[in-house]
């Protein structure tokens, strides 16, 4: 067992036990009406009667039918948000007295008594475990509800504060990693299903095949994000060469190229808080110091609203190689959005980045979600280690897609 295993075992068992020896005392009445439920944990002062009355609110919200749900953060958002009188009474008086004091009771009135709501809710065995569930449940109904909408972008910041990339362990994901968290990778990954445990075998057993992934210590069973790497001898040309189960295993002294073929995020309830940019510099620079015969790293990756564009531009999907060519350098290089950014997602997340497009490979990914999605094309995105932060700067600076030689050739030969 490893030092991040340890560490996840101590805080398991610690949370288990604090929890099992508060249920065996009394701290009072735990109400079953959930705003009077509410008003316990909100009451309490003590740290261990406000542990155990916060779990037990915990455990009400989760029963609560949708129409409860809704109305329960209804009076959440209504008894508890900031008095906007008192505040400005403060401001007021601030204005006119600018002392530490009056300073401090602005700072006091300014934060909504909410907050301490979700403060202690976290505090509970699983808490922020629960509270990430929360947000997802939030956001499937947010658009029935103005103080869903309100919650759900309240949570997004406070989220990003106890989810900063800091906090974030990166672990191998491997044949070895107990069946719980192998499972979860199955259901997790969002771009080339697994199908099977063979399927998932053949992505992580063999040596150039690696997964890694971020975990947070307060959430050691749910991983957050993760990446499928393949190590190759040169730059893929289609997905069916790297996920096939009957295939060759590359030799350790042919390895020259790092294939970042797969991103899944995992957590709906983390929606908006970005890993993927972290995960894949800290797995490349690993890869790297354990490997100095890798001297590429490359994507292979989807182009997910390449068809709906096509659809959008009423052009006609019967088309030849240069005009496919032709088109999928247009939707990858050329902008129709308001902020000048690419129209494709996965695109605007690597070059964001400061990875550059390297190549564009047609009849890539001729699975069915491949076709509808991308028509089969995937595009290899290069990241240059020692260009990345001055390529990230530029792009945003100038929203101009930065693009390999062979690129600039395939524009030369179509006339774009």
């Amino acid at each position: 067992m490893n030092f991040f295993q340890n560490l996840l075992s101590s805080i398991t068992k610690r949370s288990l036990l604090k929890s099992s020896y508060f249920r065996s005392k009394d701290f009072g009445v735990l109400h079953q009406d959930i705003n009077k439920a509410l008003e316990s944990v909100m009451s309490k002062s003590g740290e261990i009667s406000s542990l155990v009355f916060a779990d037990h609110l915990s455990n009400l919200i989760e029963e609560l039918n949708d129409e409860e749900f809704i109305k329960f953060f209804d009076t959440v958002l209504k008894k508890y948000d900031i008095d906007s009188q008192a505040l400005l009474k403060a401001t007021n008086e601030y204005t006119k007295n600018k002392t530490q004091n009056n300073l401090e009771i602005i700072s006091q009135l300014s934060e909504p008594r909410w907050r301490e709501l979700f403060r202690r809710l976290n505090t509970i065995s699983e808490g922020t475990l629960k509270l990430v569930r929360l947000r997802e449940r939030i956001r499937s109904l947010k658009k029935e509800s103005p103080s869903l909408q309100f919650f759900d972008r309240s949570l997004l910041i406070l989220f990003k504060y106890w989810f900063n990339p800091s906090f974030l362990v990166l672990e191998n994901i491997d044949w070895t990693t107990p069946a719980n968290i192998l499972e979860k990778i199955i259901a997790y990954e969002a771009v080339h299903e697994i199908n099977s445990w063979d399927d998932l075998r053949a992505r992580l057993a063999p040596k150039d095949r690696k997964c890694f992934a971020f975990f947070h210590p307060l959430m050691p069973n749910e991983p957050l994000i993760f990446v499928e790497v393949a190590l190759t001898s040169n730059t893929p040309e289609s997905i069916s060469d790297i996920i096939k189960i009957d295939r060759s295993i590359i030799l350790d002294e042919d390895m020259n190229t790092a294939v970042f073929y797969s991103i899944s995020n995992c957590q709906e309830g983390l929606s908006g808080i970005s890993f993927g940019n972290f995960l894949i510099k800290n797995v490349a620079n690993k890869l790297k110091q354990e490997n100095d015969g890798l001297k590429k790293f490359v994507t292979l990756s989807p182009a997910p609203g390449f068809v709906k564009w096509l659809k959008d531009q009423s052009i006609d999907e019967d088309l030849t190689e240069d005009m496919l060519f032709k088109q999928a350098l247009t939707y990858l290089t050329d902008s129709d959005q308001e902020d000048g950014l690419p129209n494709d997602p996965v695109a605007k997340f690597h070059l964001g980045n400061g990875a550059i497009l390297e190549r564009i490979n047609l009849n890539a990914d001729l699975s069915s979600k491949g076709l509808n999605q991308s028509k089969g094309i995937m595009v290899n995105y290069l990241y240059n280690l020692d260009t990345l932060e001055e390529n990230h700067e530029l792009f945003f600076k100038t929203k101009e897609v930065k693009q390999s030689d062979g690129i600039k050739s395939l524009r030369k030969k179509l006339r774009i």
